[in-house]
């Protein structure tokens, strides 16, 4: 037999073969490999939160450059974390998020599970706790110092809603549309205009919001402030799912519009 009728056979063997249907959902990585993405990413993220805003502090003292260094920052590295992981765990590293996927897909849509979503959570939540300590770390601060810095004025909860209902209603606004495709560079982008629009400066992240719990710098937040965040970051994510359902109601065919 010749290389090129050798080939041909090779070729029609591997036609022959099960092929995945077009459009089918691929294989999901396994659970655990998945709460690691979930860990690390929000670690990663958390460190690029804290880590940034003490470069900047250390670098210049006007509050202005400080925030624009800091959100920078985290639009760069939300946008490649989200590319990197998104493909494993989908790339939530917020509970707000998982949550809301959690309450889309109870009823058999696609989304994680209610014993999931219980092991994204914590895994976020010790993955912000540990990127702090690690941000600290790197800029020789205290490994663990609570912040001091009082977030519980009503006009920042406020922001919270705004910002995380505004998060919320991308997301799954993308996901409505088909167009997920596009979250690294969407999500990124739109937290880094949180940063400026919104008086919070949109944490919009309950693990985050932990997480920065535990450093006094610049990205802090006193422990005292937490539970009025992280309980206006829930009440914006239900804001967010309702906007979904009022904006990205599902097109009827022909066959179901109203006789004349």
């Amino acid at each position: 037999m010749t290389a090129t009728h050798e080939s041909a056979a090779q070729s029609a063997r591997t036609d022959a073969s099960p092929q995945p249907a077009p459009g089918a959902t691929p294989p999901r990585a396994p659970l655990f490999a998945r709460a690691a993405a979930e860990l690390v990413g929000t670690a990663a993220l958390v460190a690029v939160v804290v880590g940034s805003g003490i470069q900047a502090t250390e670098l210049t003292q006007d509050v202005g450059v400080q925030l624009l260094a800091n959100s920078l920052a985290t639009v760069f590295g939300l946008g490649v974390l989200i590319t990197l992981l998104g493909p494993v765990s989908g790339a939530h590293f917020n509970p707000a998020v998982t949550l809301a996927e959690w309450w889309t897909a109870r009823r058999g849509g696609a989304g994680v599970t209610l014993g999931e979503a219980a092991v994204y959570v914590p895994a976020q939540i010790v993955g912000a706790i540990a990127g702090a300590v690690l941000a600290d770390a790197m800029f020789a601060e205290p490994l663990v110092k609570w912040s001091t810095q009082d977030r519980s004025a009503g006009h920042l909860l406020l922001g919270e809603v705004v910002a995380t209902a505004g998060l919320i209603l991308l997301i799954f606004g993308l996901a409505r549309t088909d167009r997920l495709r596009f979250a690294p560079v969407a999500v990124a982008s739109y937290i880094g205009a949180a940063y400026w629009f919104t008086s919070s400066t949109s944490f919009a992240n309950p693990a985050v919001t932990i997480g920065r719990a535990f450093t006094d710098t610049f990205a802090g937040i006193a422990p005292g402030s937490l539970a009025g965040f992280i309980g206006v970051q829930i009440v914006g994510a239900v804001v967010g799912l309702a906007l979904v359902a009022l904006v990205f109601v599902p097109a009827r065919t022909t066959a179901e519009q109203p006789a004349a």
